[in-house]
């Protein structure tokens, strides 16, 4: 089992600055920060913002593994909660790059019907 945190300190720090731009402008295009997995099922969170008034609820492109990605929050203390059929936790893509804006993010996976990068 990882024991990696979800996010690490960096990463919170630009989810929280971009929840500060999405909150002065909610059709902001913003780039995601974090991609978070479960590793035994085919659910994927492509996070780009935390609500800075609690510091817990995420904002980003959501794909439970149904065919149906799309853009909403998701606490983060619910995602630590979360285990796949084998018992193994959401975990953070440590080799994650970002490529392109959560908007373009959004069409290709509403294309393929999944987050596919």
């Amino acid at each position: 089992m990882s024991t990696d945190p979800l996010i690490t300190h960096e990463q919170r720090e630009l989810l929280l600055a971009n929840g500060h731009a999405r909150a002065a402008d909610a059709q902001a295009d913003l780039w995601p920060v974090v991609r978070l997995f479960t590793p035994d099922a085919h659910a994927t969170w492509l996070l780009a913002a935390l609500d800075p008034a609690d510091g817990d609820t995420a904002w980003g492109l959501c794909d439970v593994g149904i065919g149906m990605p799309e853009l909403g929050s998701i606490r983060l203390s619910d995602l630590v909660a979360i285990v796949g059929p084998q018992r193994m936790p959401v975990r953070r893509d440590q080799h994650f790059h970002v490529a392109r804006p959560m908007s373009e993010y959004l069409r290709l996976a509403q294309a393929n019907g999944s987050i596919t990068d």
